[in-house]
């Protein structure tokens, strides 16, 4: 495989960091947005129920910094192209969704931080607390945190249409499309 089959390795790491955390975060905040905070505790205590907050959030603001580093890099180097080329509706359908989930992973985690700082509660990234980037208003939390949540799902059905296609190219197709992004070359 010559240099231009694939991305540039950092992109390539920053696709795996970014998978890894949206998963976590994902997983983290479809479970406490399922129990509730009051369940949580009740089931894991208030220790690990605030290590999870602080984890989710955490994640959020992480998953902001790499997505603007990936960005950085998609737009600096080459994208190489795809060998042999995609079909028409192939093209679209990626295009599609790479382009939804690379917007809905820089606006997710700024409605997680609205809806937290105007909820009154902190925004932490590990042990430090983020400034607030929206005033306290209740209401506005609550729709926030509710847009936060749908688009949560959003990109949990982005995340499986893009399974599904990199697994339809691995397996059935068996072109180099898993190449494009894999960490070993």
């Amino acid at each position: 495989m010559h240099e231009l089959d694939h991305y540039i390795y950092p992109h390539r790491v920053l696709h795996w960091l970014v998978a890894g955390a949206v998963l976590l975060a994902l997983a983290i905040g479809l479970t406490l947005g399922f129990l509730g905070y009051e369940r949580t505790v009740e089931i894991v205590g208030n220790t690990v129920t605030n290590l999870l907050y602080t984890s989710h959030k955490t994640l959020g603001v992480l998953i902001l910094m790499l997505m603007t580093l990936r960005i950085i890099t998609r737009l600096a180097f080459v994208v190489p192209d795809h060998e042999p080329p995609l079909n028409t509706f192939e093209r679209v359908v990626s295009t599609s969704v790479h382009h939804l989930l690379y917007l809905a992973l820089i606006i997710m985690p700024l409605l997680g931080w609205a809806a937290t700082a105007s909820g009154g509660f902190p925004v932490e990234f590990f042990h430090w607390h983020l400034p607030a980037i929206i005033d306290e208003r209740e209401q506005l939390s609550e729709q926030l945190f509710m847009w936060h949540e749908r688009l949560g799902w959003t990109i949990l059905g982005l995340i499986v249409l893009h399974v599904a296609g990199a697994m339809f190219h691995w397996k059935i197709k068996r072109d180099n499309v898993m190449k494009r992004m894999s960490l070993f070359d």
